[in-house]
């Protein structure tokens, strides 16, 4: 239902809205949850990108490509691909998603992730979403999984179910921050496993996680998912480190 000009006038003043992203208040009710300021710093992945792993080259416009990392050591996944750069506001507000218990926030991003059209992924090829799970420790620490909360706005929109059994994480392991790209990797070998009680066999799947970094853990669950049968396994993340 639309709201005529003095209704609007009126919740502006005495209930400002207030951005999900920025926290700032706005005039304008009818950006559902973000600010058009904040929409606008969003900075969308576009070509030229890998092919495989959707890297962005610089500068834009030009065709795609692979990069050297995944001409050199082909992942496990088919290809990756992100809404946004990870920095600058967006950063931030995965931050406040993921470590301050933003939820709501969290469930805007992921709408935004659903609503994009990225190259060479068509949503209408996958039998299953699964979120990158967190070790149940970690998951009783944060109270949630960020994954599955991205996910589950992909699966409204695009009408594909959630698997939230066949892929678990075992083992807890160190962080990645502080490490290189062949210490990534050691860290998550193994950290993953599936559930036998599942049939992947012959299944398409969209593996979703927040931010793509090294891909050392989406490629080490896309290893156990194809080995569980999966015949594609392909990567939905809502940003990109760069």
């Amino acid at each position: 239902m639309q709201l005529n000009s003095t209704v609007k006038a009126f919740l502006n003043l005495f209930f400002p809205h207030r951005c999900l992203m920025c926290g700032g208040k706005s005039s304008d009710r009818d950006t559902d949850g973000i600010c058009s300021a904040c929409l606008s710093q969003i900075v969308y992945i576009s070509p030229p990108i890998c092919n495989r792993c959707g890297f962005p080259f610089l500068p834009q416009g030009g065709s795609n490509h692979f990069c050297q990392e995944c001409l050199v050591s082909p992942p496990f996944f088919g290809i990756a691909r992100s809404l946004s750069k990870y920095e600058g506001e967006f950063k931030e507000a995965i931050t406040r998603f993921k470590y301050k218990e933003k939820v709501t926030l969290g469930e805007k991003l992921g709408q935004l992730m659903a609503e994009v059209t990225y190259p060479d992924l068509s949503m209408d090829a996958y039998d299953l979403l699964i979120p990158v799970p967190l070790h149940p420790k970690r998951l009783r620490e944060r109270g949630f999984n960020q994954a599955v909360l991205l996910a589950q706005q992909v699966s409204r929109r695009h009408r594909i179910p959630v698997d939230l059994f066949s892929l678990r994480r075992h083992r807890i392991t160190e962080s990645q921050v502080n490490l290189g790209l062949s210490e990534r990797r050691r860290n998550v070998r193994g950290a993953f496993t599936f559930n036998i009680v599942k049939k992947l066999k012959d299944k398409s799947v969209l593996l979703i996680d927040d931010v793509y970094t090294s891909g050392a853990t989406v490629n080490e669950c896309a290893r156990v998912l194809r080995k569980a049968g999966a015949v594609q396994v392909d990567v939905l993340t809502l940003a990109r480190a760069v």
